[in-house]
């Protein structure tokens, strides 16, 4: 895949590792569309998230697209980088396997638990699960954080 998204450029070891992810994906089996949304929803509910709100992240994220990752190695449904991954495992105090559907789903549910508990809004939530809430903190949301949000939103209403 190649090393930018948007107008981000990422190193070399990390898209060599989103190669690797994306390969091992390729090879597993994984639940259809339709069963990683059931799979979102059911976690959310389970979670005590709002499962429009979870559902709006994946659908934003990766279509319900369990094999999807992307150069910054974001892994699967909720598009959860590794070290978001350590973080999610503590939260739930189990070790996530992201790279498996239901653990990359219970990981992007938590951090989205998470985010909406800390922040003072919605779209400071939302915008801190695709920009990092230090760096929503630290420079405001970004032009393309901005149009995530508003996806992320727009979608809520159709789940």
């Amino acid at each position: 895949m190649p090393n930018t998204f948007l107008h981000y450029t990422y190193p070399d070891h990390v898209v060599s590792d989103a190669n690797r992810n994306k390969r091992q994906l390729l090879n597993s089996p994984l639940p259809s569309r339709s069963e990683a949304q059931a799979l979102v929803r059911s976690t959310a509910v389970s979670m005590g998230v709002d499962p429009s709100l979870a559902l709006a992240h994946a659908f934003t994220e990766s279509h319900f697209d369990a094999a999807a990752v992307s150069p910054a190695n974001a892994i699967g449904i909720m598009q959860v980088i590794p070290s978001s991954g350590e973080w999610a495992s503590q939260m739930v105090g189990r070790e996530l396997n992201l790279l498996d559907p239901q653990d990359n789903v219970v990981a992007g549910v938590a951090i989205i638990r998470h985010l909406q508990r800390t922040s003072s809004s919605l779209d400071i939530g939302i915008a801190s699960y695709y920009q990092g809430a230090a760096g929503v903190k630290r420079n405001g949301m970004y032009p393309d954080t901005k149009d995530y949000v508003n996806k992320v939103k727009g979608y809520m209403g159709r789940f």
